[in-house]
């Protein structure tokens, strides 16, 4: 696979429903790392905090990740695009199993270049499948809902859109989360990836609304709607719309660091784990979700003119402290 063939189109034109090619593992191997290297700005640094053993599964994972947010986030926002995203995303779901079974030792060798890398992964590391497939579950739930009214749908979402994400670090790590053995860690690990969706939500609002017509704001919760915030976000200047709007987000975010609070012990509880050599790249995580949910609370909670995140000062004093743990 040639690299300037690397766009996500032209890939599913050729790997997608109809099109017919099929990846050899070395090709795969080779597309999941360009994917990654590419596309995730962190990875660079995490390449060398994740065990050398460990890279090519990440960047299989992380391929995966890509490619159905893709599948979910990038085909447009109108009716009729988010029709074609369902249908994307079901394929894409099809060809999950196929790797699965592959995996297994049944079935097709996969022919899209990310399931072929995937199904190596899935062999050698007790990861969780039913993850995959709850990610799969979020990115359709994004055709179907827009909005959100209680604080319970909102949690329920990071279930499956974020709780699988630290759930397949974890087997990577070498931890079957399926098994009662290890539930404490694995609460710990969905509570911090909950918080790391949630300070995503805050910090994005008007991204979202703007870009996705997307509303996490669970209006019963916060009292505000999307209609609400879309008038308000030309009000920035109107001590009234800017108060109402800070203070329905500090409630939110004083529910975030909660959940931070919950998991915080998940680097230390690592310790003496299978998962142990990724304790740095777990801490790493947790850090710079806390420092961002401070970054939005810096600025008075005021998301919806401004986009807080971490200058790359802090990101670098971030990764130094991750390089220096034992």
């Amino acid at each position: 696979m040639a690299q300037h063939d690397d766009d996500p189109m032209a890939v599913l034109e050729r790997y997608g429903p109809g099109g017919g090619e099929r990846a050899s593992l070395e090709e795969s191997r080779a597309y999941v790392r360009r994917l990654t290297l590419g596309h995730y700005e962190n990875f660079s640094v995490l390449s060398w905090l994740v065990p050398v053993e460990l890279r090519e599964d990440f960047a299989s994972v992380y391929a995966f990740c890509r490619w159905s947010d893709d599948l979910g986030d990038e085909i447009g926002g109108g009716e009729a695009e988010r029709a074609r995203s369902l249908e994307l995303l079901g394929w894409w779901r099809g060809e999950l199993e196929e790797c699965i079974a592959f995996a297994r030792g049944e079935g097709d060798e996969p022919g899209h270049p990310v399931m072929r890398a995937l199904a190596e992964t899935v062999r050698r590391h007790p990861v969780d499948e039913r993850a995959f497939h709850d990610l799969i579950d979020a990115f359709e739930q994004d055709q179907r809902l827009t909005r959100y009214e209680t604080w319970g749908q909102v949690l329920d979402y990071c279930t499956k859109s974020a709780d699988p994400v630290g759930r397949l670090v974890l087997g990577l790590g070498g931890i079957d989360v399926r098994d009662e053995k290890w539930a404490a860690l694995v609460a710990m690990s969905d509570a911090t990836c909950t918080a790391l969706q949630l300070t995503n939500f805050w910090q994005d609002v008007r991204r979202d609304l703007v870009e996705r017509d997307r509303v996490y704001v669970p209006s019963e919760e916060a009292g505000i709607d999307g209609e609400m915030l879309r008038v308000w976000m030309d009000r920035g200047d109107d001590p009234e719309v800017r108060v109402a709007y800070i203070r329905a987000v500090r409630g939110l975010v004083e529910k975030t660091w909660a959940l931070f609070e919950k998991g915080r012990g998940l680097p230390e509880a690592m310790r003496g784990t299978p998962a142990e050599r990724l304790r740095r790249v777990v801490w790493l995580f947790g850090a710079g979700g806390t420092g961002v949910l401070g970054r939005v609370e810096r600025i008075g909670c005021a998301t919806l003119w401004r986009r807080p995140r971490l200058g790359k000062a802090a990101k670098v004093m971030l990764v130094t402290r991750a390089s220096l743990m034992r």
